[in-house]
């Protein structure tokens, strides 16, 4: 079974991309070999006590039990953040 691609668009939306695999996973000839993906060992951070005091502060203001879920959580967002920008940035580049 193929799947046409629509003219103008360059990634499918995350519900097109649900479409065809469920429309594909019975069949095996639409898969190739599995992927194995070895998970990255969890990485430590180190943070001088000062800022470590103010980020506990913070995760306690926005009710956070523990330090390291609300830094993750922040991180998390940061980076996401950072890539979206990266891509939109990309993007005008090579529009110009």
């Amino acid at each position: 079974m193929s799947v046409k691609k629509p003219r103008g668009k360059t990634n499918p939306s995350q519900a097109e991309v649900d479409e065809v695999v469920i429309a594909q996973a019975g069949d095996d000839r639409a898969w190739g070999k599995p992927v194995r993906v070895k998970r990255m060992p969890n990485a430590s951070l180190s943070l001088p006590g000062e800022l470590a005091a103010r980020a506990s502060f913070l995760a306690k203001l926005h009710r956070e039990p523990k330090l390291d879920q609300w830094l993750e959580k922040v991180i998390r967002e940061r980076v996401e953040l950072e890539e979206l920008a990266y891509r939109e940035t990309k993007r005008e580049m090579a529009s110009r």
